[in-house]
């Protein structure tokens, strides 16, 4: 196994896109059939703006040619508090290591190069949500239940 982690660029769109769809369909549980057109539009219009402003970051890895996992970080603004005066947010999201290449090491080693490269920017606040499966990784690396904030559900 000789893996190969790429930051991801403007020509991996096709690759990104693709990988948000699986992530997506496994988190929530969906069959391979679901429609998933809109999303799959929608996010290939998100990487293609993100990517080229520096707003998301991403890792894909591979082993020599297939591709086996990825990664992603999205950064935003929000306004300064005390305990974030930048008021600078990262959220790490699609996380994604194909099932034959699971417990080897690749989710950690991706999820650090995103935490360097958020750091590298300043920023401190970083978040996330975790699924049952992904839980443990993060939390072996560091990361702790939020306690204070809230969702308001669609009715």
């Amino acid at each position: 196994m000789k893996l190969i982690y790429k930051q991801a660029t403007i020509e991996d769109i096709s690759v990104l896109t693709e990988t948000r769809i699986e992530v997506l369909k496994a988190a929530n549980h969906l069959p391979d059939d679901a429609d998933m057109q809109e999303i799959k539009e929608q996010s290939y219009h998100y990487y293609q703006k993100a990517l080229q402003e520096g707003t998301h970051i991403a890792y894909l890895v591979f082993d020599e040619c297939r591709f086996v996992g990825a990664g992603g970080v999205s950064f935003y603004q929000v306004m300064p508090t005390y305990s974030n005066p930048t008021g600078k947010k990262a959220y790490i999201m699609n996380m994604y290591t194909h099932p034959a290449y699971r417990r080897k090491g690749i989710a950690y080693r991706t999820l650090d190069l995103l935490v360097h490269d958020i750091r590298e920017r300043g920023i401190t606040a970083i978040s996330l949500e975790a699924t049952d499966l992904g839980r443990p990784l993060y939390e072996k690396y560091g990361f702790v239940k939020m306690n204070h904030e809230m969702e308001l559900k669609e009715e």
